[in-house]
């Protein structure tokens, strides 16, 4: 596989076939109407006889090629070698979907030469060709870049990749890691990864079965995973079989709750776990509890962030479009089945979001987990902010109230202060403090804690500061302290104010929205 894919990659870098060569042929109209596939803005931008143009035509618009044109574009034999095509003699069509791939996830400036290999089935112009044996394997989607701008990208000596299909992530792992394990339950997954590595020069340890069974054994510095979380209906109300990338086989959400209670154990010391997960809202029930009880009890800090809530009928239909059975027979009895079994469980909506685990020194102090609903836009890559949430609620569970009142504290260099009031009014009704990075929380906080924010540039105490702002408010030395101590712990939780003994703390990544 090696000699063959070596020489594909030569010829599709030579064709300029990668992420920013074919941005420049297809140009933003059809680059944006791809995305959404529809491929006739990208036909008529491929009319061309190039190899680009070639290569484009056959691998990302699924159409026959001339075998002469795809000849002089790349080797035949090696791509009929690794599975790529199948050739008539005079045509050449595509048996698998490759594509560049350079998403940008903090881990340097350059954009990698990466290739991922996946099932064809991306739905172009309408039509979905998925194997109708269920063992589909997804390439790149909205889910596997997400997860790649929220994970963390410090250097580490290990990490595992759990159900790492075409391997997506395992790629953006390679960056930074000096070993990377990735698994998957599917066979025909891990031989698609064992291509997009070979394509991409990047080693992989790819290792066969479900979840955590292939690396029990093992420690890892970071574990990151896209796993099977869809809540789909088994029993009477069950689907004629399933997808294995997206369907796990358990009841409801229980795949989540048994990696958040079976992968801690992997992680080293400071070790970082980061997945995307869905989460079902039961009738009577708070989500927030039932989510919150997954969460290991010591030894590791918690953040789990629920981004957009879909009732039962949306979710439904997203996954039936996610498979292509928005028609046909059995669209409809599919429908009500899943909405059926929905309503025998007692399911009135599903979270989607992510977890990030981060495993803490327990000798320095308590766990600490944080449940929020945060549909807010945040900067992206979030990652390098998600490690530095985990070390400064690491930091903060870590003091008593003496040593956090002896610790010199600043502000970050991203918060505004915000007043909002009515037009013209003499003094504002509330004032909130915002940071521009990371996940963009916003506080509000009374005079008392904003004089406080504003006067902490890290020379002085706490301790100093409190007495400062009780002295020119005029209020009651102790009872400042005892209102604004666990206000500061929020806001050195939320990244507000920050230790200068831990300073250095990630603020970089380039700003977008997500």
């Amino acid at each position: 596989m090696r000699g063959a894919a070596a020489r594909l990659r030569e010829a599709l870098t030579a064709a300029d076939f990668t992420t920013s060569g074919v941005a420049a042929l297809l140009g933003p109209l059809a680059t944006a109407a791809l995305s959404r596939n529809e491929t006739v803005p990208a036909r008529r931008a491929t009319t061309g006889r190039t190899s680009l143009d070639t290569l484009v035509r056959l691998f990302l618009l699924q159409l026959p090629v001339d075998a002469a044109a795809a000849a002089a574009a790349l080797p035949l034999d090696a791509a009929q070698q690794l599975g790529l095509i199948s050739s008539d003699g005079t045509q050449v069509r595509a048996r698998l979907d490759v594509r560049p791939y350079g998403e940008y996830d903090g881990a340097g400036p350059a954009a990698p030469l990466w290739w991922v290999v996946s099932d064809l089935g991306t739905g172009l112009d309408g039509h979905d060709v998925r194997l109708p044996d269920k063992q589909h394997v997804l390439g790149v989607g909205g889910a596997s870049v997400m997860l790649a701008q929220l994970t963390p990208r410090d250097r580490v000596g290990t990490t595992i990749d759990l159900g790492t299909g075409c391997g997506v992530q395992a790629l953006h792992a390679s960056r930074h890691s000096d070993r990377v394990i990735a698994t998957d339950i599917s066979q025909r997954a891990l031989g698609l990864a064992a291509i997009t590595a070979a394509l991409s020069g990047v080693e992989l340890d790819l290792r066969h079965g479900s979840l955590l069974e292939p690396v029990r054994n093992e420690g890892a510095d970071l574990v990151v995973t896209n796993p099977p979380f869809v809540v789909s209906p088994r029993g009477r109300h069950g689907q004629q079989g399933r997808y294995t990338y997206r369907d796990s086989g358990l009841p409801l959400d229980e795949v989540c709750a048994r990696i958040l209670r079976d992968a801690p154990p992997l992680l080293r010391p400071n070790g970082t776990l980061v997945m995307l997960a869905n989460w079902v809202h039961l009738r009577g029930g708070d989500w927030r509890d039932r989510v919150g009880g997954w969460l290991p009890a010591h030894g590791v800090d918690s953040l789990v962030v629920q981004r957009e809530v879909l009732d039962p009928a949306e979710y439904v239909e997203m996954w039936l479009r996610d498979s292509g059975e928005t028609s046909g027979p059995g669209h409809l009895e599919a429908y009500d089945g899943w909405l059926a079994a929905f309503e025998e469980a007692g399911v009135e909506g599903v979270g989607l979001g992510f977890v990030c685990l981060g495993r803490t020194d327990t000798s320095a102090g308590g766990s600490a987990a944080a449940v929020l609903d945060w549909p807010h836009p945040v900067e992206q890559p979030l990652g390098p902010h998600l490690r530095a949430w985990l070390d400064r609620r690491a930091w903060s569970a870590a003091q008593d109230d003496d040593a956090l009142l002896a610790a010199r504290l600043r502000v970050a260099d991203d918060v505004v202060q915000e007043q909002l009031g009515q037009p013209g009014a003499e003094d504002p009704e509330h004032l909130v403090l915002r940071r521009q990075g990371g996940m963009r929380p916003a506080v509000r906080v009374d005079s008392e804690t904003a004089a406080l924010v504003g006067a902490s540039e890290g020379t002085l105490p706490l301790s100093a500061l409190v007495a400062a702002v009780a002295s020119v408010l005029g209020t009651d030395a102790e009872g400042t302290r005892e209102r604004l101590i666990g206000q500061v712990r929020s806001l050195v939780d939320d990244g507000i104010l920050e230790p200068v003994e831990r300073r250095g703390t990630p603020q970089e990544g380039r700003p977008a929205d997500g």
